[in-house]
């Protein structure tokens, strides 16, 4: 399929996007806009050339905790969503995304602007707050994105709302693959390119899997370096795993409709998986890399 026409039905399911948080979204309860959300993050797969696979998610926790990944590109945050809506903590340039900045607005995501170091402490009290309240939230602790080859080094200052609010810790970590079962570099949004640049080669680089592994709950902690150190051991270990692993071979799919969706959570949720093993949430159309 032409990459221009590829481009477009991206254009307007993000426009769609749009249209359901602004009519949708005020008379939704909270279940149904994570349904919500995690269809249409499930549809952007989909059309990214994208299959999603989540490992180990009997350990997921769903309320009052922060959930920490490694960062490799822009389409983290969809995947993530798509296994479990969750807001985000995120650099402030992304506020001025044309569509994207203003869906992650209205999703809940916290906005930090990095040059400033007295936003960090106003960050932190306010995800401590939200953590209090029961609330969920992912950061990308090594603060940038990578190749996902390997870890950059993790920073300690967000785990301090974890440990003011005594609320555990959901090591996360991400991986692509390419259809050969080789971890791929294509969606990483890294170095001098720009966010066209980035989606085409997510695009060519398909079809992918992207393969989330749930890691072992760390337990509230008063000492956020070590906690840092932890969740960076967890996730670093996870990500040997999956490199390690032709992890799809056993997976299980799902289509992604809405109601698939929602058995989707449940087969997920109730499913334990060996390290090897993972569950197939939307295999999507792997020979043109989008669906209908």
């Amino acid at each position: 399929m032409k990459l221009v026409f590829r481009k477009a039905r991206l254009i307007a399911h993000l426009l769609h996007g749009m249209w359901t948080v602004a009519t949708r979204f005020p008379r939704a309860t909270a279940a149904e806009r994570e349904a919500l959300n995690r269809a249409w993050s499930l549809k952007m797969l989909r059309l990214c050339g994208m299959r999603l696979v989540v490992h180990n998610d009997s350990a997921r926790l769903d309320a009052g905790a922060l959930v920490v990944a490694n960062h490799i590109s822009w389409i983290d945050i969809y995947v993530i969503n798509a296994w479990r809506p969750t807001p985000f903590v995120s650099k402030a340039e992304i506020r001025q995304w044309p569509v994207v900045g203003w869906l992650a607005q209205q999703l809940g995501t916290v906005f930090i602007q990095r040059e400033k170091r007295s936003d960090a402490k106003r960050i932190t009290h306010e995800l401590s707050e939200r953590l209090s309240a029961g609330e969920l939230i992912c950061v990308f602790p090594e603060g940038t994105t990578s190749d996902g080859l390997k870890l950059l080094p993790f920073h300690a200052n967000m785990f301090q709302a974890a440990v003011s609010a005594a609320s555990p810790v959901q090591p996360i970590c991400l991986m692509y693959e390419d259809a050969q079962g080789r971890q791929s570099t294509a969606p990483a949004y890294i170095d001098d390119l720009s966010l066209g640049q980035s989606l085409d080669a997510l695009l060519r680089g398909g079809p992918l899997t992207a393969h989330v592994y749930v890691g072992e709950t760390l337990a509230p902690g008063a000492d956020r370096r070590k906690l840092a150190a932890q969740a960076e051991q967890i996730i670093g270990a996870a990500l040997r795993t999956l490199q390690g692993a032709s992890a799809s071979s056993a997976a299980m799919e799902i289509e992604s409709s809405p109601v698939a969706a929602a058995k989707a959570a449940v087969a997920v949720g109730s499913r334990s998986q060996e390290s090897h093993e993972g569950t197939l949430i939307d295999g999507g159309d792997q020979q043109q890399g989008c669906s209908a």
